[in-house]
């Protein structure tokens, strides 16, 4: 059964004629996203402390916004988690997950960088995984100087972000410099897929099939890349050796099933990865704490898993 909240906003779109994002060009599909996080989302709750960063990474500057939890003083070393937003790789930015960062943040404990990769078309595949990982890399090098614990430091992001985090942890395998943690928000983990959810919820709740082709089309350069691990990551070669990871997902998403895939396929691997559906909501459902009680239950699993695997 859908979510009585979330079947009354799904409702609401439809009498105020809300445009499919696949039915706008990207610079509108951006503003409209932006003006309709204000309808669904808390007020922001207050921090000890916000600061706009823009490190230069690879000859590309990158904002990246830290936020430090209202129970912490400047000098505390605290976890921290580097999170890349949502939005199909196309839309969204620091300002739409501004809020989500800020809960999870408070609730966990930890500090929280979150990344403002540059956006299709303009910038496309793999320009978002390069910031993507860059940023992770500098926020574990300035440790220091952040007051942060650099060997806590993890990664997460909700769909688009959500690929992006498990990418990261790909290509930081091996490295000096490896995430303690993957959270994964109905992650995008295959491009273009074939799975059951995809054709069982392709239309009626929120984000659509056509809307994620229209997504993916924007992000690569052609169908091609969507083989490459750095776009899907449950295509890579070998899931061994990475960190443990949550990976939590809605059971009106298209992409529920490709989320449901890669912890198992993480678990098959040898490693370690918790999976939780919310069942009877939909794609998005986390950032809209206004309207839909289950998104602040939401936000406190991501919370508790971060502070398990955070504290030690």
């Amino acid at each position: 059964m859908l979510d009585p909240q979330a079947k009354a906003l799904l409702q609401l779109m439809v009498d105020r004629g809300v445009p499919p994002v696949n039915t706008l060009p990207p610079q509108e599909a951006r503003d409209f996203y932006v003006l309709r996080k204000t309808l669904t989302q808390p007020d922001p709750p207050a921090m000890s402390h916000v600061h706009d960063h823009l490190p230069n990474l690879g000859g590309v500057e990158v904002p990246v916004r830290e936020y430090r939890p209202a129970s912490a003083s400047p000098k505390d070393i605290l976890p921290a988690l580097v999170y890349y937003h949502g939005g199909g790789w196309v839309i969204g930015n620091i300002e739409t997950h501004d809020v989500l960062c800020r809960q999870i943040s408070n609730a966990s404990g930890c500090a929280v960088f979150s990344v403002d990769y540059r956006l299709a078309p303009e910038h496309v595949f793999p320009a978002a995984y390069d910031d993507a990982l860059g940023a992770f890399h500098w926020v574990v090098s300035q440790a220091s100087l952040l007051h942060i614990d650099p060997r806590r430091v993890a990664v997460g992001g909700d769909s688009a972000g959500g690929n992006l985090a498990a990418a990261v942890c790909l290509g930081a395998r091996g490295s000096a410099q490896v995430p303690a943690f993957q959270l994964l928000i109905y992650p995008a983990t295959l491009m273009y897929p074939d799975t059951p959810s995809y054709h069982a919820n392709a239309e009626g709740y929120g984000l659509t099939a056509l809307a994620m082709h229209w997504f993916m089309d924007h992000y690569l350069p052609s169908r091609d890349h969507g083989n490459d691990w750095r776009a899907s990551p449950l295509k890579a070669a070998s899931l061994a050796g990475l960190p443990p990871a949550l990976v939590l997902t809605a059971g009106y998403d298209p992409l529920r099933d490709e989320g449901y895939q890669y912890a198992n396929a993480l678990s098959s691997a040898g490693g370690v990865a918790e999976y939780i559906c919310f069942e009877r909501q939909i794609h998005g459902f986390i950032t809209m704490g206004r309207v839909m009680r289950e998104a602040l239950s939401g936000v406190e699993v991501c919370a508790q898993a971060l502070r398990r695997y955070l504290t030690h």
